[in-house]
């Protein structure tokens, strides 16, 4: 699944390409949003949180998220699609270009009062302009038995971390997943990790994972071979989900928890 910092840089490029410019065309290709037309409309401002994106008008906001396969891409009017056009979920084009969302998990048109519904649950947003690293650890702490491993992953305490990145943090702060939070020695230091990895991967692409990914091959650190669990599985059945979903560590670098 797409995590906080692809969704930074989507909104980023759909920013540059719509933001300040009249539409054109909005063709919506979920039933229940078939008939809205927003031809005319200024686009003028697209945002995100966590793994949530918008694309906002004066009056209507357009709330889309990638979950495990979606995609924007943009094209000049006129060049051809290079995604079937049957996944097409959604075109937002004016004189200059399209806008096409691909195989998006979600897609929702909000009033523009009623956008703050859908992240009210969420925990800060590592890649806001209004991150706040007090309330992020506030979250965390407030079940600390849960593994950190899972703890990390629900956007409820900080919104923008998947699979790839809760991997990454673990191994750079040398604790092993299944730690739970209250057992973290600097729980501080951790969340700023999160915010430091999250913002480096959104601003200074491309990141290369340093364990995510990396199954058998040797840790940077010490050479041991890096492994990838479920947590509370040793040996699950399921290979497909293991392998998108299992955190991978180091089992020397990152030491289990002693109780």
């Amino acid at each position: 699944m797409p995590e906080g910092d692809t969704v930074f840089r989507t909104a980023e490029r759909l920013r540059t390409a719509l933001a300040g410019k009249t539409l054109t065309r909005s063709d919506f290709r979920v039933p229940r949003y078939a008939t809205v037309d927003l031809v005319g409309d200024l686009i003028t401002e697209v945002g995100s949180y966590g793994k949530h994106l918008f694309i906002r008008t004066d009056q209507v906001s357009i709330h889309t998220h990638l979950k495990m396969e979606g995609q924007w891409r943009v094209f000049h009017c006129g060049q051809r699609w290079t995604k079937p056009p049957v996944t097409a979920r959604l075109v937002l084009a004016n004189d200059e270009v399209e806008a096409v969302g691909f195989a998006l998990g979600k897609v929702q048109v909000l009033r523009l009062a009623e956008e703050h519904t859908v992240i009210d649950h969420l925990g800060p947003d590592l890649l806001g302009p209004n991150w706040d690293a007090a309330e992020a650890l506030r979250l965390l702490t407030e079940y600390p038995r849960r593994p950190i491993g899972l703890a990390l992953l629900d956007q409820r305490n900080l919104a923008g971390i998947g699979n790839i990145y809760r991997s990454e943090i673990c191994f750079l702060r040398r604790v092993h997943p299944a730690t739970p939070v209250g057992d973290i020695d600097d729980l501080p230091a951790l969340v700023d990790e999160s915010h430091r990895v999250l913002g480096k991967a959104a601003h200074e692409p491309p990141w290369r994972p340093m364990v995510y990914g990396r199954t058998r091959r040797p840790c940077p650190r010490c050479g041991t071979a890096i492994v990838s669990r479920l947590l509370g599985e040793d040996d699950p059945a399921d290979r497909i989900t293991q392998r998108e979903r299992g955190i991978y560590f180091c089992p020397r670098c990152q030491p289990p928890p002693t109780h």
